[in-house]
């Protein structure tokens, strides 16, 4: 038995993947670049800062901790419609910018992926609108005016 116990001790990786780089293809043809850790029970999360590439042409640059976005990044769509600000849990959440493909975008605070809170919408005029955001729903925006 105590043979056994040996054994068992030298099956447990020894090498630690804290801070390291690593490349990881998903069985979809996902890929990530970047920054990774081996957890307790030897399977390796995306960690630190990294790109990760989706099948269908989704960019994500930047903060991964748990496995997940999570901190400052930039997500980018095929189309080139993008965020760029703070993540949580793969969500945006937090301060950031969201532009859609047309230019048109949104800068304020997000929930859970959704525009809530104060927050500004630029138009493709590049006419300015301020306002309380909650979703879908903007009541009470205001125009900002600006004097050259």
């Amino acid at each position: 038995m105590g043979g056994e116990k040996k054994d068992k001790k030298k099956e447990k990786p020894e090498v630690s993947l804290d801070n390291s780089t690593c490349v990881y293809i998903f069985p979809n043809g996902d890929r990530y670049e970047g920054e990774c850790t081996q957890t307790d029970l030897g399977s390796i999360e995306r960690s630190g800062q990294g790109t990760h590439i989706s099948s269908s042409g989704i960019i994500y640059q930047g903060s991964w901790k748990n496995d997940c976005m999570n901190g400052k990044g930039k997500l980018t769509h095929p189309s080139n419609a993008s965020y760029e600000g703070e993540f949580v849990n793969n969500q945006f959440h937090g301060f950031g910018k969201y532009t859609w493909s047309n230019g048109s975008y949104y800068e304020g605070n997000f929930v859970e992926n959704r525009l809530e809170g104060e927050g500004e919408y630029h138009d493709t005029e590049g006419q300015i609108w301020t306002g309380t955001f909650h979703y879908k729903a903007a009541p009470g925006l205001k125009f900002k005016l600006q004097l050259n």
